[in-house]
């Protein structure tokens, strides 16, 4: 294990520790089924949960920045908006991926809502998880931690859409306010999304 994946280990610890001090999420233990094999607890999210649920993700997320000596980053209203309007599509389509049901892509989807940043990178999720669990997942592959430890990042975008199921898809985009220095102001030269869109032959 390299010197930066025992840090992020040792960062990402000190943030699910905070997260489970603070409002955490409800039990999701292991159950009995009917035939004595365990069962996972639905993690079922309600509309007043909506906060906590977000609070949880930015404080637990800034944790593992502020380790790594990145800024944290804090809510933008539009990230948010264009994150749920894809969460809810990724459900439509039945797939987690970067681009809409309209063919949009999450650049689109951004100056949609009026986000006047620049718009840095997305990680989408389809799970059954809970925010903390699939942030770990995140910061344990290269292409979304890269997203998420992007240091230009300040703003933050993060929604979910859930179905009667149970399961949860999730959207998380990041931005930067203004043009980061040096960097293009051409859409070819924004940051990547976590994958490309496949060949859909």
């Amino acid at each position: 294990m390299s010197e930066l994946d025992l840090s992020l280990l040792a960062a990402f610890s000190a943030a699910a520790a905070l997260a489970a001090c603070s409002s955490a999420p409800p039990e999701t233990a292991m159950r009995l089924g009917t035939d004595g094999r365990p069962m996972p607890v639905v993690y079922r999210i309600t509309p007043g949960d909506a906060t906590q649920v977000q609070a949880r993700m930015r404080d637990a997320l800034n944790t593992v920045r502020q380790q790594q000596g990145l800024p944290g980053v804090e809510f933008s209203q539009d990230l948010t908006t264009a994150a749920a309007t894809h969460a809810r599509d990724m459900s439509v389509q039945v797939r987690p991926w970067h681009f809409g049901s309209d063919g949009s892509s999450p650049i689109d989807r951004v100056r949609r809502v009026g986000y006047t940043g620049y718009f840095l990178g997305e990680a989408v999720s389809e799970t059954y998880e809970t925010e903390i669990e699939t942030l770990t997942a995140w910061l344990s592959q290269e292409d979304t931690r890269s997203i998420l430890l992007d240091a230009r990042a300040l703003d933050l975008g993060f929604a979910w859409y859930q179905e009667a199921n149970g399961k949860i898809w999730w959207c998380l985009t990041t931005g930067a306010p203004a043009i980061p220095a040096g960097a293009s102001q051409q859409i070819a030269q924004q940051a990547p999304v976590a994958d490309t869109r496949p060949n859909r032959s």
